[in-house]
């Protein structure tokens, strides 16, 4: 139902962003896109890039008048570094004659834990940067950018989405399923980690001065959080239509994400049944509840009406000032890996595009359900289903 492609490398002129799917009659708050890609570019740990960038996406389509259409919404995000690499990221067989920038050399060594070997050995590539460029997380400044608009839909139904961070190396919080929606709301603008717990957030950045001084990466673990989903998204008929499945593969495309959990799920595999799953009861009051939510709002890769919670590992980003052991490709002969300008750690970064890529599988799922061309239609088509649910799940 909602698809979207996105295109451009790293240092290239531009990211560009196709959205597909988006019913007429969402009204676009621009501003709230442009806060989004701001988020992902802040966090402790961010390198140089960040300073040179102020994202800010160019609606070129599929919406007029701060509407949407029904048609497809094309974005254009300008890289502003495009300035700098303009010989070296030239179209043209031959850069053109007022291209700015420098001629730089090949890049033959591939870093270990990137892209760059198994990106040569794929598409036959004398030059790594032709891969590279295009693997980078640069990327994800579209992906937050079209998952911005699948936010602002999926508010229109009460939904709403946040991120905290769990861990960085080795500083993590106690008990983060004590961690609610509410406690990473009022985390302050200010937070440089987005970490619910300042002690917790001081000690992560003392990590991270560390690891910079080294010339070293750190890892972590992010929590994406969604609350007011509808019950009834997803399916258990088909593999490909289970939900949980859906968001866990959408996580999992996120660059540097190694491991994804739904609730508890890390805990199952070490708890009993009878500890683990989430009981049903009867309120008069509320109708069918929870008292837990072990499941993270998934049960048969459907939704139930309890938060979505989801857990995303990332590991330490593979550029290092320290260079790891590597080949040189032409020469056959032992090199340190080639550096690049990156990050020392990107874990409160993957919570924003996290929460894009859930905005985004949500979004889908959402429209799967209701079906309608127009907001209005998904509205209408929304609430016979919570009536029908109210009927059945409901208090008398």
């Amino acid at each position: 139902m909602l698809r979207f492609l996105t295109a451009g490398e790293s240092h290239g002129q531009a990211l560009v962003a196709i959205l597909e799917g988006m019913p007429a009659g969402l009204a676009i708050d621009f501003e709230a896109m442009t806060n989004e890609l701001r988020r992902r570019q802040t966090g402790y740990g961010r390198g140089r890039r960040m300073a040179i960038e102020s994202d800010r996406a160019q609606v070129l389509s599929g919406v007029r008048g701060g509407l949407t259409t029904g048609g497809p919404i094309a974005l254009l995000i300008p890289n502003k570094d495009w300035q700098n690499w303009q010989r070296t990221m030239a179209v043209e067989a031959e850069p053109p004659a007022e291209s700015s920038g420098v001629d730089r050399p090949l890049v033959t060594r591939p870093r270990p834990g990137h892209a760059d070997l198994a990106g040569v050995v794929k598409y036959g590539h004398d030059d790594i940067r032709n891969v590279l460029e295009r693997a980078s997380a640069r990327e994800t400044a579209a992906r937050v950018a079209v998952g911005a608009i699948a936010r602002q839909l999926l508010r229109q139904v009460g939904t709403d989405i946040v991120s905290h961070v769990v861990s960085i190396g080795s500083a993590s919080l106690a008990d983060p399923l004590a961690v609610t929606f509410e406690h990473v709301l009022a985390i302050g603008g200010e937070s440089p980690l987005r970490c619910v717990d300042a002690e917790v957030e001081g000690r992560m950045i003392a990590e991270i001065d560390r690891a910079k001084k080294d010339g070293d990466s750190l890892g972590g673990v992010v929590e994406v959080i969604a609350r007011g989903v509808p019950a009834g998204l997803g399916s258990y008929v088909q593999w490909d239509r289970r939900l949980d499945g859906r968001i866990a593969q959408a996580l999992m495309s996120i660059h540097a994400v190694k491991a994804v959990a739904i609730g508890e799920g890390f805990a199952g595999g070490e708890t009993r049944g009878s500890a683990f799953h989430d009981e049903i009861l009867w309120s008069p009051s509320s109708g069918l509840e929870r008292p837990t939510n072990h499941a993270g709002g998934l049960e048969g890769g459907v939704t139930n009406g309890e938060e979505i919670r989801a857990l995303a590992i990332v590991k330490p980003i593979p550029t290092l000032l320290v260079a790891l052991r590597s080949v040189d490709l032409v020469t056959k002969e032992p090199q340190k890996a080639s550096v690049e300008r990156s990050d020392t750690c990107v874990v409160p970064a993957a919570g924003v595009v996290a929460e894009a890529m859930l905005c985004l599988v949500l979004a889908d799922a959402l429209l799967e359900k209701t079906g309608g061309d127009s907001l209005e239609e998904v509205l209408a088509h929304l609430e016979a289903t919570r009536a029908q649910q109210r009927r059945l799940a409901g208090p008398r």
